[in-house]
């Protein structure tokens, strides 16, 4: 992202794209690791959870078919029953174990390449080994910030919930305000809701890469993006409509099973790879979309100062201030 700080500042979507491709071009050799050890990983289990959901639901439906055609007391129908139970529970338990994994996962290869892209910026030698060692030192400070996001997000969709309820107990009886209620409080939650998801993202980067965490990443990110919505909410559309067109690819011609199993296979394969592209590019962007915020806002991100502040791995972690000397370029 090569320029003066007025450059920087006001570069837009097509910019930041190629520039995520360029950085992810000349350095692939360390892109391609942390790929195969982090990010593939965690497509896989996400599109493998889709699958094994989609099973086990279905063996979940049959027996509840089973049983209500069942008469009641008889010894098939308790059995059918305490087959469902068990089968609801294991549901639930690899429910659960799926988003521990899924959120370890994601705080690993997240922290890695936001370490990466930094370590590129201030021209440090980095490789695969180094840089791994970057989660341990900073992953209590992204599991708070991913908790604070968490509790933001219930509390949000909690009142949303009481605000439509009283919605509809005030205004649906008046075919007026309750047609825009329909179509409206759907678009204002959804407008909500991506706006907690670009800070809950912005917050993991600030919490690796600055002093804050918990939930002064929130604020701190709402702070950087005030100004310059437009850009993060292109880009996190994008990548919205790239997951989503790679899941439900998935789901139609894999877990679905229209095509035959062999070449389900094939296609499940190329989901993976090409989520994993996604997810890489995602992360890549996200992090500069970080690097132009501080400019826009003249905050520093010198070279000098994180070659400085950012050798985590041979002394103490020394996480960068919010606030220092302007952002003069950023030459990958």
């Amino acid at each position: 992202m090569g320029g003066e700080d007025d450059e920087t500042r006001f570069l837009g979507l097509l910019d930041i794209l190629l520039e995520s491709c360029n950085i992810g071009i000349h350095r692939r050799k360390i892109f391609l690791q942390i790929s195969l050890f982090m990010i593939l990983p965690l497509c896989f289990v996400y599109l493998a959870q889709i699958q094994i959901s989609e099973i086990m639901f279905k063996e979940m439906m049959n027996n509840e078919f089973l049983l209500d055609a069942e008469p009641q007391g008889t010894q098939l129908h308790k059995r059918i029953s305490n087959m469902l139970t068990t089968e609801r529970a294991a549901f639930i338990l690899f429910k659960v174990s799926y988003l521990l994994l899924f959120i370890l996962l994601g705080l690993f290869s997240s922290s890695t390449v936001v370490y990466t892209i930094a370590s590129i910026y201030a021209g440090n030698y980095i490789s695969f080994m180094k840089v791994i060692t970057v989660v341990p030192k900073v992953w209590k400070r992204l599991i708070l910030t991913f908790l604070w996001s968490f509790i933001a997000v219930f509390v949000y969709n909690l009142v949303s919930l009481i605000v439509l309820i009283m919605g509809i107990i005030v205004f649906w009886s008046n075919p007026i305000t309750g047609k825009v209620l329909l179509f409206g409080f759907p678009l204002i939650y959804l407008s909500g809701f991506f706006y907690i998801t670009i800070l809950w993202h912005l917050a993991s980067i600030v919490s690796v890469l600055e002093e804050s965490y918990g939930l002064n990443t929130l604020i701190r990110s709402q702070i950087l993006i005030k100004g310059k919505m437009g850009i993060v909410t292109e880009i996190f559309l994008i990548l919205g409509l790239s997951f989503f067109g790679i899941e439900h690819f998935f789901k139609f011609l894999v877990v679905f099973r229209y095509i035959g199993v062999g070449s389900g296979i094939g296609f499940g394969i190329l989901c993976l790879i090409l989520l994993s592209i996604s997810a890489l590019f995602g992360l890549i962007g996200q992090t500069i979309i970080y690097f132009i915020y501080k400019a826009y806002h003249n905050e520093n991100i010198h070279e000098s100062s994180l070659t400085d502040r950012f050798d985590m791995y041979f002394g103490e972690y020394v996480p960068l201030k919010s606030n220092e000397v302007p952002l003069e370029e950023y030459n990958v």
